[in-house]
């Protein structure tokens, strides 16, 4: 993670130099106060007491003048270093396959970006401030302080390792606290996204109550780790100040008695004083940066655990087939999402022809978006291969497979952009005429008129489109790639049947595209040239639609379960 340095690295090395600069100037403070007290006080001299006093804030305007160009730097460097890492973090999530990005989940990403990546960019904030300035201000105060006197100073070497003890411990006391914390705000995050996501759902079932209830059990208990870790982090500044005062008491004490004694000046003994004063102030600062890049240690490995995966899928260099009489085939594939589990997809062989119109229909948990998530390697099979013209999908660049092969999901996924923005996603040069061509085919043209055109604003989500309009609007951003094939995963669920019919035959008249459609509806696949039939991941049928109802007993039940007739 260090890599994101790259470009503050100066601003990194000038932020604690102007703060040691900074803490120069303040360790002379408390002499330039001692002189006054000793020579000007005592002599009754005002012209030096000013002189002196001149020269004080000549000290405080120089140390403020470091102070902010320190912050300056310092701030510039965190907040670059936080741009580039959630960058990078981004990019790594949009580099993993499926299974992956399953695996890591959206809470856990989210909360990563953002609570993770602001809690490091804290930390390094305080470290490039603080890191240098507060043990060089602790050290040098106690060596100013043993110059001064060292009959006295004693005391401060006794103090400071007290007080280092209280840091340590209530580092070490609160570091897997902030662990918890992170992991609670995960569950946190990972309710309040599923509750915004699937509102409609929860309301629809009259769950508000229970989805409270379930939130605030995980809030509270992100309330009571956080309560834990801030007890703990409290008891720092009281036992610190405990420890201090006392110390200061005993400075007191026994400065007095050597000022009575003429063994130390009232001067001297107020300097000692600050000189402690300075090292409370500086180890309470020291103790805080120690617990905020606690955390932000915590927060950089639960990020460097993301950017440490790599992609477990490598693309090939190919950029077009082979000689082939098939567009499409399927040689004994089989896919299982994890280790243990029950294959999704077994044993599954197939050959689609270019320019054919496949449907692939079976019941719900069948099998069939999983077959076909194989063909633009959303998934690698498990076993078996997949073959596009001719090439087995494996050996073509990432750009050129995706461009062959479009799908549109089960979710109409439309995003806060206007119309054009939405459709280019297909093919960011195509122009106005094969955007209107690529709507048209979609039985999209008459929604974008109403809306205002092509430079209409879509809500965030499609919210001002129905869902049927959002249906259409990504079918015709797919047709926009003129892609080799085109998936259609139950995306026409939302249309009615003539707009369906419509849709299709558009599509086969056209475009030259090999058509596949995942249907619910055996209306939905009945025109198309073959249909493949799945059961529990195997494949029981593959036939035109009359001979699958005189031969397959799982499409009869399907025909007859969507209203058709024997």
């Amino acid at each position: 993670m260090l890599s994101y340095f790259k470009g503050y690295r100066l601003q990194a090395f000038l932020a604690p130099l102007f703060k040691l600069s900074e803490a120069l100037l303040e360790l002379l403070v408390p002499l330039v106060v001692a002189d006054i007290i000793d020579r000007g006080v005592a002599d009754h001299d005002t012209r030096y007491i000013l002189w002196r006093a001149a020269l004080l804030v000549g000290i405080a305007v120089v140390g403020f003048g470091f102070a902010v160009t320190a912050q300056w730097f310092s701030a510039k460097t965190a907040v670059g270093y936080s741009a580039k890492l959630k960058s990078a973090l981004f990019g790594t999530v949009m580099g993993l396959s499926y299974r992956q990005m399953d695996e890591v989940g959206v809470s856990r990403m989210l909360t990563r970006m953002g609570s993770d990546a602001m809690q490091v960019q804290n930390g390094i904030n305080m470290f490039l401030r603080l890191l240098l300035r507060s043990p060089f201000v602790v050290f040098g105060a106690l060596v100013m302080a043993l110059i001064v006197d060292p009959g006295t100073a004693w005391l401060l070497a006794v103090v400071i390792p007290v007080l280092s003890v209280i840091v340590a411990g209530v580092i070490v006391g609160c570091l897997p606290r902030y662990r918890s914390v992170q992991q609670n705000l995960d569950e946190v995050t990972r309710l309040a996204s599923e509750n915004l996501s699937g509102a409609r759902v929860v309301r629809a079932f009259a769950g508000e109550e229970e989805e409270k209830r379930k939130f605030d059990r995980q809030n509270r208990l992100l309330m009571f780790t956080q309560k834990v870790a801030g007890h703990i982090g409290a008891l720092l500044n009281p036992l610190t100040y405990l420890v201090v005062n006392g110390g200061i008491i005993a400075l007191l004490w026994v400065g007095g008695l050597r000022v009575d004694h003429g063994e130390l000046t009232q001067g001297q003994t107020v300097a000692i004083y600050n000189y402690m004063a300075t090292i409370l102030v500086e180890l309470v600062k020291l103790a805080n940066l120690i617990l905020t890049v606690t955390r932000a240690v915590a927060s950089a490995r639960r990020i460097s655990e993301v950017l440490a995966v790599e992609p477990d899928q490598t693309f090939g260099t190919a950029t077009q087939g082979v000689e082939s009489p098939f567009a499409i085939r399927y040689e004994g594939v089989s896919l299982r999402y994890s280790e243990g589990a029950a294959d999704a997809v077994s044993d599954v062989s197939f050959e689609v022809m270019r320019g054919e119109t496949v449907g692939i229909v079976g019941s719900t948990g069948s099998g069939k978006t999983s077959l076909l998530s194989l063909l633009p390697r959303f998934y690698d099979p498990t076993e078996g291969k997949v073959l596009l013209d001719g090439l087995d999908v494996k050996e073509y660049d990432k750009e050129t497979l995706r461009r062959k092969v479009h799908v549109v999901g089960q979710q109409a996924v439309v995003f806060a952009d206007t119309v054009r923005g939405n459709l280019l996603w297909g093919n960011p040069a195509a122009s106005d005429e094969e955007l209107w061509q690529a709507l048209r085919i979609a039985q999209a043209e008459d929604v974008v008129l109403a809306k205002g055109g092509l430079d209409a604003f879509l809500e965030e989500g499609g919210r001002n489109l129905s869902g049927g309009q959002r249906q259409r609007l990504s079918i015709a951003r797919a047709l926009v790639g003129k892609p080799s094939v085109l998936i259609l995963d139950d995306s026409s669920s939302a249309l009615d049947n003539a707009t369906d019919k419509a849709l299709r035959e558009a599509i086969k008249e056209g475009t030259d595209c090999t058509l596949l459609i995942i249907s619910q509806r055996s209306t939905g696949v009945k025109g198309a040239d073959k249909i493949l039939v799945l059961d529990d991941g195997l494949a029981v049928g593959w036939g035109t639609h009359d001979e699958l109802l005189s031969s397959c007993a799982v499409y009869r039940e399907i025909y007859q379960a969507t209203g058709g007739v024997r």
